[in-house]
């Protein structure tokens, strides 16, 4: 049976009269654990107040699937005291490390004797407020590292296929390159005609040309191969349909190829076709070259908007242009957003420039798209095409930001509790209820601005208003 000699090891209880100590040893039912017991899991709801004497609980909260550790009761100490203040489900699991003794004081005593004596209630309260800043503290940082994370995730995937693709042509063009330096020597070793090089060099200029300015119409790039295959294997070119396609890129006529092949035609060596082998690797390699451009500068852009989200080398405060956070944190989400879901940009022009901290409002961009894709990925009214608008403007001397998606919508019910610290319409595991928590946060205790929320089916609206004026650090 608990005796008031172990509360008193507790500064809480040292407070409270030996009546009223004796009144909680009377009421309390003792509970044993064995190293892995659970005494109560995330989502359920409040047991009572837990009394421990001995042993050690650690404390831990499902995320992605994986319950993490978040802390450690140790022995001797008191908690669950917050879930019956507020009547929520549990929001961590319980799990004894080794042989545990506690005691269970039930909701209603906990209550009654909470709030029969001033300094009792006051220790708690001193300790309630310091277990919620700790348990919001860990789990802001590690919504931090998620976001981050998924980020990071969508970032390598989105640098694999340029990095990929310049990887393909540096491999492709050194032996064609190489071989294009032979065929220039065996070509070099001829009697060489001036004006009919001329030609060729004249030819291969303008496929450059067209190359590096397509015009984009695959219907007319199928027919010109198709005519350029005809022309080859009517010529006797070997793997014709090889050569077709890098010449008909570079726009090459078969009347051109008569032409310029007609001196050839009855040349026994490979002289007959190496003009037209030569002709089509160097287009080929102009290709390659164009593509690997693309692939660098895809890169280049990524790793630049991967550094412009997260400011480095700034100052934490200075004046940003919010467009530009946003372009750069929907760079980041390509790889969620490519698969059906279209972004409509309505930007007012020539804003003004907004003194923020800049990567803690790219963190409210990230919390609030990924939020949009989340609620778009559940589903749309009538199965409407996904779809987030942005708008930005300027309302006197605020800057206005509104993120909407055509989801389903938040249910009326939980409306009013969605920006409640731990709250969430997530399954348990996947959302903490701190990202909407830390949104509110940024906005309005660091931005000194406002949050406003409306939903409906088929639009729900997350408008953030930022003063535009000089901060005050807080």
């Amino acid at each position: 049976m608990l005796c008031a000699e172990s509360l008193l090891q507790m500064k809480a209880f040292r407070s409270l009269p030996p009546e009223r100590l004796d009144w909680i040893c009377d009421r309390t039912q003792h509970i044993q654990l064995s190293s892995g017991d659970v005494l109560v899991r995330e989502g359920e709801p409040a047991k009572g107040f837990f009394i421990q004497l001995s042993g050690q609980i650690t404390i831990s909260r499902r995320s992605n699937g994986t319950d993490m550790p978040v802390g450690r009761h140790q022995s001797p100490s008191y908690f669950g005291e917050i879930q019956v203040l507020t009547e929520d489900v549990v929001p961590i699991t319980l799990t004894a490390d080794c042989e545990t003794d506690l005691y269970r004081l039930n909701c209603t005593d906990f209550l009654e004797i909470l709030h029969s004596c001033r300094g009792f209630e006051k220790e708690i309260f001193r300790i309630v407020g310091k277990r919620q800043r700790g348990l919001e503290s860990f789990i802001q940082n590690r919504e931090k590292m998620a976001a981050l994370g998924t980020l990071s995730a969508g970032l390598a995937h989105e640098l694999n296929n340029p990095a990929a693709a310049l990887v393909r042509v540096l491999k492709d063009v050194k032996p064609a390159m190489l071989e294009l330096q032979r065929m220039n020597l065996v070509y070099g070793q001829q009697q060489v005609d001036e004006a009919h090089t001329d030609q060729w060099l004249e030819l291969r200029d303008l496929g450059f040309e067209a190359i590096a300015n397509p015009k984009n119409d695959p219907l007319a790039q199928s027919d010109r191969e198709d005519t350029l295959t005809d022309w080859l294997e009517d010529y006797g070119v070997d793997g014709a349909w090889k050569l077709a396609a890098p010449l008909a890129a570079g726009e090459v006529e078969p009347a051109v190829l008569d032409q310029l092949m007609e001196r050839w035609r009855d040349d026994s060596t490979e002289l007959r076709d190496m003009g037209l082998r030569w002709l089509a690797l160097s287009f080929d390699v102009m290709g390659m070259i164009a593509n690997g451009l693309e692939g660098a500068e895809r890169i280049s852009t990524l790793v630049q908007s991967m550094k412009s989200y997260s400011y480095m080398d700034r100052a934490a405060q200075q004046k940003i242009n919010i467009h530009d956070g946003i372009e750069d944190t929907l760079r980041l989400f390509a790889f969620k957003l490519k698969h059906g879901i279209k972004i409509e940009r309505h930007y007012a022009q020539e804003l003004p420039a907004v003194m923020a901290y800049g990567s803690e409002l790219n963190q409210v961009w990230t919390n609030l798209i990924d939020n949009a894709i989340d609620a778009l990925n559940e589903g749309t009214p009538d199965d409407a095409q996904p779809q987030i608008l942005i708008r930005t403007c300027q309302k006197s001397d605020c800057l206005w930001v509104e993120i909407e998606d055509n989801g389903l919508g938040i249910p009326a019910e939980m409306k009013n509790r969605i920006l409640e610290p731990f709250f969430t319409t997530k399954p348990m595991g996947k959302g903490s209820g701190l990202g909407l928590d830390v949104v509110r946060r940024i906005i309005e205790n660091r931005h000194s601005g406002s949050l406003i929320v409306e939903s409906s089916p088929g639009r729900t609206c997350f408008a953030v208003s930022l003063p535009i004026g000089v901060l005050h650090s807080t």
